[in-house]
């Protein structure tokens, strides 16, 4: 699985104009993209990796804050564009392999404790934030 994880002051996810997932105080906005080799195993692995990872104010993490992610899907993290012009998605897992996957962590953050917005699957979302600092780092589990 591969995540591109920002640290926000805000985030929100729209799908045809209207909010479906929304943070309102400091946390992250996380992008999350799923391969075919990914399992449940990567999932939770992903999940312990954002509920502990200190990159927010004063090296603190959402465990230690209880700050709220937004997890949104996003299968072109696997875009392949080192040929050409046109982006390959061969990489990117297909939708009933990677929305469990995708479900999954957000279970496992929540089992955690953490406070989990979800953009829609599949759709075509709008995603707004505030990154702030700017922090935004890639991790690959």
């Amino acid at each position: 699985m591969r995540a591109v994880v920002q640290r926000v002051t805000e985030a929100a996810v729209r799908v045809e104009g209207e909010v479906v997932g929304q943070i309102t105080q400091p946390g992250l906005c996380v992008l999350v993209g799923v391969t075919h080799e990914d399992t449940k195993e990567h999932a939770r692995r992903l999940a312990a990796k954002l509920w502990t990872l200190r990159i927010l104010r004063e090296e603190k993490s959402c465990s230690d804050l209880g700050a709220p992610i937004l997890l949104v899907s996003q299968f072109t993290l696997y875009g392949d564009a080192r040929k050409g012009r046109r982006p390959t998605w061969n990489a990117a897992a297909p939708g009933a392999v990677a929305e469990p996957l995708v479900e999954a962590t957000a279970a496992a953050l929540r089992e955690l404790g953490a406070h989990v917005e979800l953009g829609v699957f599949g759709a075509n979302m709008q995603v707004s934030l505030v990154n702030d600092g700017p922090v935004t780092l890639i991790l690959e589990v």
